[in-house]
């Protein structure tokens, strides 16, 4: 096979794993005894280390968190109880009983299991495991008759919770830090480049493209290594081709672009082939933008179906949002009041016009409200926009210019800081903005939007937001749309603790903010 030309495929140049030459038949095989010895499975190239031969095998992490959980609670809780001289059973009993039960609860709900890559576990796991140990505990003890201090009881749980956040966080750091997944790309060109493209271009995830196997005609765009092809219709060495390429550049995970060429019985077949040799199997959804959080898989008829939860729009996250951004703006104005006063005092004397500037911006459902933001522009900044229009350079309908003349002296500064959009608080206060959301459009940006930009009108917009902290104003149009339809459809109330928290980063950063 090799190099060898296959005129009935109409696929010009090296098919199959290129130093490799191998019969191809395209053909369905008749696979009766008469015709000769089976074809042996693909084997595991000799040398390859241990680690890779068992990708599937459980890691041996989950005796170890068990054990981590079931003495971080259940000593500090028999030393607690002890000292305490807490009533009823021995405080060493008792201790232990806790620990069991936490352990049981954790190992319910899932928290010994390895996470999908790029998916370490959150803080909010812990969490809920511990409310959940406490229910049951307080179950316990009303059908036992216990009734311990709430006070001891909870100071003797408390440090299995911290425990469980310690761990929690250092799975986290081990995710960020650690080696990525080595990744050969098989499928058609045009999905095969689609998968090449984003995994490339964009970082934070454990995903390190290092080769790629097309299906069919078509060459990948970019430098990607070709160890071999596919031909358009399932063949004999479909598995080895891919195996071969794997072992090649040492790859530890095959992602399949599934296509009209590649899917069904020939992804079954290279699946099984490729378990057998060691190597990870992963296939791309076409679910784009929809967090891994919200997909369920189950099994019916046969088939694989992925359930998708739909976007929280209502429910307690929604109610605790609410309450989180009313209560945090309250907070903000109240601290931040020197602040307020000093700024003020600074745009005022700096250049003629007001201290704040009142803008109208479209909010949730398209609505609009006035938006409060410090002046950083001079007073006529809005009159001769139209004529820094040719200058703008963003190529969506929202106006960004590097070097805006408009800009005062003081402007660039609270820009550059984002102080000038600390006003935005009495926006959230009202009910008009959220704490975290995408960025609110003015009028005629939203008069221009498509049917998937006014998407991200679903929810309020936010004071900070994702595409705030991953880029600001260096971000094109569309990946700010990208990354706003990926807030609206998968936002959660960890996640917006955890975009507050990278916006500090981001403001002390700088980068972006003109």
């Amino acid at each position: 096979m090799g190099h060898v030309d296959l005129p009935e495929s109409g696929i010009p140049g090296p098919v199959g794993l290129a130093g490799a030459p191998r019969q191809r038949n395209a053909a369905p095989r008749d696979r009766t005894p008469a015709l000769g010895p089976p074809r042996s499975a693909p084997r595991t190239r000799p040398g390859r280390t241990p680690a890779r031969r068992a990708a599937g095998r459980p890691a041996r992490r989950p005796p170890l968190l068990a054990l981590t959980d079931l003495l971080g609670l259940g000593v500090p809780a028999g030393w607690v109880l002890h000292a305490a001289a807490v009533p009823g059973p021995p405080a060493a009993a008792a201790a232990a009983v806790a620990g069991l039960v936490w352990t049981g609860v954790r190992a319910a709900r899932g928290r010994y299991a390895d996470p999908p890559p790029g998916r370490p576990g959150s803080f909010a796991g812990p969490l809920g495991d511990w409310l959940v140990l406490v229910g049951a505990l307080v179950v316990l003890l009303a059908v036992t008759g216990r009734r311990p201090d709430p006070a001891t009881a909870v100071l003797a749980l408390a440090p299995g919770l911290v425990v469980a956040l310690v761990a929690a966080g250092a799975a986290r750091w081990r995710a960020r830090t650690g080696a990525s997944r080595r990744v050969l790309v098989v499928g058609e060109a045009a999905g095969l480049d689609r998968a090449v493209a984003r995994l490339t271009s964009v970082v934070g995830h454990p995903y390190a493209v290092v080769a790629a196997v097309p299906v069919g005609e078509g060459t990948p765009r970019g430098q990607t290594p070709v160890p071999g092809r596919l031909a358009p219709e399932p063949a004999d060495d479909d598995v080895s081709t891919v195996l071969g390429g794997a072992y090649a550049h040492d790859a530890d995970l095959v992602l399949v672009a599934p296509g009209p060429r590649l899917t069904g019985d020939r992804l079954r077949r290279l699946s099984w082939g490729l378990h057998d040799g060691g190597i990870a199997l992963g296939v791309l959804s076409e679910l784009s933008g929809t967090a891994a959080g919200r997909v369920r898989p189950a099994s019916a008829a046969g088939l694989t179906l992925l359930h998708v939860a739909p976007p929280l729009r209502h429910g307690p996250q929604a109610v605790l949002k609410t309450l989180v951004d009313r209560s945090g703006a309250a907070l903000g104005l109240l601290v931040l009041a020197p602040l307020f006063l000093a700024v003020a005092l600074a745009v005022r004397l700096s250049s003629r016009g007001p201290v704040f500037h009142r803008q109208i911006r479209h909010g949730r459902h398209n609505r609009p409200f006035t938006m409060w933001k410090f002046r950083t522009m001079v007073e006529d900044a809005e009159s001769r926009k139209e004529q820094l229009a040719p200058a703008n350079e963003s190529e969506g309908p929202m106006f960004k210019m590097r070097r805006d003349p408009r800009v005062t002296r003081i402007g660039h500064a609270l820009r550059r800081t984002s102080v000038d959009e600390l006003p935005q608080l009495l926006n959230v206060l009202r009910g008009d903005m959220s704490l975290v959301g995408p960025r609110p459009p003015l009028p005629d940006e939203a008069a221009r939007y498509d049917e998937r930009e006014l998407r991200r009108l679903a929810v309020r917009p936010g004071l900070t937001g994702l595409w705030q902290v991953s880029g600001r104003s260096d971000l094109t149009w569309q990946e700010t749309v990208r990354l706003d339809l990926w807030y609206v459809d998968n936002w959660s109330l960890t996640m917006d603790l955890g975009l507050l928290a990278r916006t500090v980063r981001a403001v002390a950063d700088g980068r972006g903010a003109y």
